[in-house]
């Protein structure tokens, strides 16, 4: 089945906002095995809108319509869609009650432009929307089957996994089951990871399709399978998971929907523990990512940052400066873990060769441990990386992993 994503707007199609909602249904659509081959982007142009539908219609089987569903005049997707089939908009009664208690609800009245948001083409099929002012619906234009959902993302990947994905398997004839088995790491290659997995048979004889998606610091390794029954789909893929998280190894940082903070915190929490954190260079990026996490109040005793490692109480970058630090903040803080993250970056501008020196101390009630390496690249990846590096340091602490383990991007 072919499928189109077409995005609207004009804030998407000048660039001055990400479309991370595209990217978002065309990765889950393809792990459910179902193909986007067109992904069109259209401003707010009533021209440009109903060609971009029209030419949709007649290449496409399934189109999925994202944006244009709101309340002001330049939201076009409904009008642009009547239009589109020949026919008029009408009320839907159903959704402009849900829409006028969902005000009151709140203490206030809804305003009159929302109406809006409830008048659908003729005879379009209703897709709801449990969570926001902008329903869905569907219709037919040209051979193509038309889905309309809302741009707010979180509005838009709620509809995907309860109405839309059930509707495109359905209209596609595919059944049986789909799964997509994802191992996060830390520390290796894209290059490096398929050497090591790409000799396993069922990789080999493609019963599991073996994939990899490389964003800095991360590497996502993807298994991909399809089976006729849920059952038989388990029993040929659990040999496989333990294969791969056998030769990956320690470099596994999280796995499907975790993430390596959340990995930390679940551990950190586990065990009654708390965390303190000193950052130097950093600009918080790595408490940033914990401190947010449900929970995290719990265990979050402590964040320092800064730029002036005089204010650590250290004259300079090193794995001692480091533990030290650790140390001095786990005292501070009474936490029962403290975190320290250094990096002494080169000076001058960026050139190939530009780089900084990273140094991680842990304190705990146990002594310290200190981890030190450089990286390579800008200001930008040395951050990124260092920070990595210090949340997996903390799990590999917490878990009873070798801290210092070299990884791909580190030179000695």
């Amino acid at each position: 089945m072919r499928v189109e994503i077409l995005c609207t707007g004009d804030e998407i199609l000048t660039g001055k906002t990400i479309n991370t909602n595209y990217s978002h249904m065309a990765r889950r659509l393809g792990e459910v095995g179902l193909t986007v081959h067109w992904g069109t982007t259209v401003g707010d142009d009533r021209e440009s809108l109903l060609q971009a539908f029209h030419q949709a219609g007649e290449r496409a089987d399934a189109v999925i319509v994202n944006g244009g569903l709101g309340p002001t005049v330049d939201d076009l997707s409904q009008e642009v869609a009547a239009e589109a089939c020949g026919v008029p908009l009408v009320l839907n009664e159903h959704w402009m009650t849900r829409m006028e208690q969902n005000y009151a609800r709140r203490g206030r009245v809804m305003p009159p432009n929302n109406k809006k948001q409830a008048m659908l083409p003729e005879n379009a099929e209703f897709i709801d929307n449990p969570i926001g002012t902008a329903c869905g619906f569907a219709v037919t234009i040209g051979k193509a089957r038309f889905f309309f959902t809302p741009g707010v993302p979180r509005e838009m990947r709620l509809m995907l996994e309860e109405q839309l994905i059930p509707r495109l398997l359905k209209i596609g004839g595919i059944t049986g089951v789909t799964r997509l088995k994802r191992f996060h790491t830390f520390g290796i290659g894209e290059s490096r990871a398929d050497g090591m997995l790409s000799d396993i048979p069922a990789f080999q004889n493609g019963h599991i399709k073996l994939g990899f998606q490389a964003h800095y610091p991360e590497l996502e390794t993807k298994l991909a399978i399809h089976s006729d029954s849920e059952a038989d789909l388990n029993i040929r893929l659990a040999p496989v998971e333990a294969e791969v998280r056998k030769r990956l190894g320690n470099f596994i940082i999280a796995e499907d929907n975790q993430t390596l903070e959340g990995v930390v915190l679940a551990a950190l929490l586990e065990r009654g523990l708390t965390l303190a954190t000193a950052e130097m260079f950093s600009g918080g990026h790595m408490a940033a990512r914990l401190a947010p996490l449900p929970g995290a109040e719990r265990i979050f005793r402590k964040g320092v940052v800064t730029r002036d490692p005089g204010e650590l109480g250290i004259n300079g970058v090193s794995a001692e400066a480091a533990q030290s630090v650790g140390r001095k903040l786990r005292d501070e803080s009474r936490a029962s873990h403290a975190l320290a993250l250094l990096i002494d970056l080169d000076e001058g501008p960026e050139r190939p060769d530009f780089g900084g020196t990273v140094c991680i101390g842990i304190a705990d009630g146990s002594g310290t441990v200190a981890r030190q390496a450089r990286l390579i690249g800008n200001r930008d990846w040395i951050r990124a990386g260092a920070v990595e590096m210090g949340l997996d340091c903390l799990r590999r602490h917490l878990l009873g992993l070798p801290v210092d383990e070299r990884i791909d991007f580190e030179r000695r």
